[in-house]
């Protein structure tokens, strides 16, 4: 029997990449708290659907299976991520073989994944992006194997992936947008003459099929999301900070993903790609006409780190030249390593961002989605404050001695996440809220007569105010590099009306 010492160590450089990957994302999970998005995403959890206020199932179908494996510890709600991280690694691997490199454009590759700023932080915690990296990735993979081997069963294949892919997160739809338009100006014109292309459309409708249905049913929350983004969010966005955070997302890896996108332009042997490359930039065009947060485009640049892999092989073909690019990609990272993980503590991320600040002057990398400058990074602060509010609500909790007449309500899905992943430890009850897929899990009616209340807000509501005798302020997020700082847990007692005749005009008002 020949063995095969080539391929042997490119498949073990890679599964040494993929590893690291997977451990570097372990080892820092714990350095800060939960994520805000991962308290509600790990929430949907407990309420499987097929589909909820802003995003599509698959979510919290996941959440379901982490909570049923591993329970509701953060390394439970971040080690699913994790190793999708080491999954990506083989995947953008795979792509650049597609592209027609070998083994030193691949491990290339892998190597521009595990620097690249969007691989370090997408990894890091369980939200709908993770899978949404994955996906794109893999359709672009399944369609160069189309290209390469001209099978239709890689067009099935593709049809399937495009269904998950939607049940994970909506944005990709603009990929399968944007490709499709530019399919009949291209040499693949007659694939629509192929059945299987046509077998792919429908496995993706078959797929998709039971979220639009939740979609329609529900009077289509997603189109009431998009408006409300675009109104507190997107309207922040500029068009050139958008393009050039397209060079700082993939970190050293731009070095990666510019030179591949030039190189599937310029090259000859690249022509039968090139749609990919006209489709990719088709989507930071669009994108940022339509004032998408920059990171939106991410999806994209693992294809493109592939084929900047290929490039650089092709460009650099002494073995030592392509092992010291990737060296120095490893060695540019190094000092960047906290802005995509957290690498350290809250006391070490705050002292490094201010050396940030001041001595280099990259304030921007502390700005908040309005604008505003931090101590943090707004996904790191984020990570803050939730343990002590939970805390603060469980002390509360024990204070009320008729629980059946109390409820614990959250003004947002941050606190009502925290209470009800994080207050699974404490045996708290599920909290209610009217804000995100929360409202879809409101009671109705109470059984008994509500007379206690914990309300959790950054603020006492005055409907709340008036409708309450008794009301003490119990406690607040003291952290202050917490964005949710200041946030009070008051006990609100001794009804001055009837509060289930108030909660049911409430019900009546939103419905």
């Amino acid at each position: 029997m020949k063995v095969n010492l080539k391929n042997n160590y490119v498949t073990i450089t890679l599964a040494a990449i993929a590893l690291f990957n997977v451990l570097l994302h372990v080892m820092v999970a714990h350095n800060l708290e939960y994520h805000r998005d991962e308290l509600l995403y790990f929430s949907l959890g407990l309420h499987p659907a097929c589909g909820y206020a802003t995003v599509p199932p698959l979510t919290g179908w996941m959440a379901w299976l982490m909570q049923n494996l591993f329970g509701y510890s953060l390394l439970a709600v971040r080690i699913f991520p994790a190793l999708m991280s080491g999954v990506m690694i083989f995947l953008v691997a795979a792509t650049a073989r597609e592209l027609g490199g070998s083994g030193r454009s691949e491990i290339l590759a892998a190597t521009g994944m595990l620097v690249s700023m969007i691989g370090l932080r997408t990894f890091l915690m369980f939200q709908p992006v993770y899978l949404d990296l994955f996906f794109w990735t893999l359709v672009f993979y399944l369609i160069l194997r189309f290209i390469n081997t001209s099978s239709g069963r890689y067009l099935i294949l593709l049809g399937v992936a495009a269904g998950f892919a939607l049940l994970n997160k909506y944005l990709i739809g603009l990929l399968f947008i944007l490709f499709l338009v530019i399919l009949p100006f291209t040499q693949y014109r007659n694939i629509y003459r192929n059945r299987n292309f046509w077998y792919g459309i429908l496995a993706c409708f078959i797929i998709f099929l039971p979220n639009l249905i939740w979609q329609i049913t529900n009077r289509l929350p997603v189109i009431a999301h998009l408006a409300e983004l675009k109104r507190t969010q997107l309207v922040n966005v500029n068009e050139t900070s958008f393009l050039i955070e397209q060079f700082l997302m993939p970190g050293a890896a731009s070095i990666l993903t510019a030179t591949g996108l030039v190189f599937l332009f310029i090259t000859r042997s690249m022509r039968k790609f090139r749609i990919l490359a006209l489709t990719s930039v088709a989507v930071i065009l669009a994108l940022m006409l339509l004032h998408g947060k920059s990171y939106y485009t991410q999806g994209i640049f693992p294809f493109l780190m592939a084929a900047g892999g290929v490039a650089w092989e092709q460009y650099l073909p002494k073995k030592w030249a392509v092992v010291s690019l990737a060296v120095i990609l490893i060695l540019m990272t190094i000092p960047l390593l906290p802005m995509g993980i957290p690498l350290y503590g809250q006391e070490r991320l705050v002292k490094y961002f201010s050396h940030v600040q001041k001595i280099h002057g990259m304030d921007f990398v502390t700005r908040f989605e309005d604008n505003s400058i931090h101590s943090l990074p707004q996904d790191y602060a984020d990570m803050l404050g939730w343990e002590e509010l939970t805390k603060i609500v469980d002390r509360t909790w024990e204070k009320i001695p008729d629980k059946n007449s109390a409820f614990i309500y959250c003004e947002n899905y941050g606190e009502a996440g925290a209470v009800t992943v994080i207050g699974k430890k404490y045996g708290l009850p599920d909290p209610v809220s009217f804000n995100e897929s929360f409202k879809y899990w409101i009671p109705k009616q109470f059984n008994d007569e509500v007379t206690t209340l914990i309300y959790v807000n950054n603020e006492m509501g005055e409907d709340v105010k008036s409708l309450f005798r008794d009301i003490t302020l119990e406690g607040a997020i003291s952290n202050p590099d917490a964005r949710e700082f200041g946030t009070s847990v008051w006990l609100c007692r001794d009804p001055a009306e009837s509060f289930n005749k108030f909660w049911s005009e409430r019900i009546k008002e939103i419905r």
